[in-house]
């Protein structure tokens, strides 16, 4: 006997709430380096590094009018980049949840996740724009090296403290009600 599609989705594990937790913190740990850095404390913007003709970055002075409208624009590619993540993780999440939301916006296995992505966002980021790229870095000037290395430690703790929140959950299956717990871990 046949079964049908909705029958081998039922008998299927619970679809987890990892992918839409990462990519969502991935567009909010952007969001708030953008937002915090770039913006209120104007530390550095996309292109605020010195010249490296190795891979051809040239230094946009943030202090000067040409210097500063191009770094907002690549600060507005960036910030373009982030909403897409979290649209992205919205789409995702919504379509894993019908029933019981509360229980997902509520779930210590989503926001465990996107402290995953979040930290997995700074390390990313840190590492290519930062060291590898050095189209710039948190805070530029005497220690910038320090500022850049907290923010891959920040980077890390996020990630770990996401995992250990994220296990301490419970599983999510969206069709189950409520206080059954799932078959499958997040």
């Amino acid at each position: 006997m046949a079964t049908t599609a909705s029958e081998a989705r039922a008998d299927a594990a619970p679809a987890g709430l990892q992918s839409p937790g990462i990519v969502l913190g991935v567009g909010l740990g952007g969001f708030a380096d953008g937002i915090l850095l770039h913006q209120l404390l104007q530390w550095h913007h996309m292109l605020t590094s010195t010249n490296d003709d190795r891979i051809g970055v040239k230094y946009y002075n943030p202090d000067t009018v040409s210097g500063l409208e191009m770094n907002t624009v690549w600060d507005g590619v960036f910030h373009v980049v982030c909403w897409l993540a979290v649209l992205t993780g919205l789409a995702i999440l919504y379509s894993r949840v019908t029933h019981h939301r509360r229980r997902v916006w509520t779930s210590r296995a989503l926001w465990g996740w996107v402290l995953v992505g979040w930290g997995l966002f700074n390390l990313v980021e840190g590492v290519l724009d930062h060291h590898i790229l050095g189209i710039h870095h948190v805070y530029a000037g005497d220690g910038q090296v320090w500022w850049d290395l907290g923010f891959l430690l920040l980077g890390a703790l996020l990630v770990a403290g996401g995992w250990l929140l994220q296990r301490g959950g419970q599983p999510f299956d969206p069709e189950a009600p409520a206080g059954r717990q799932a078959r499958r871990t997040a």
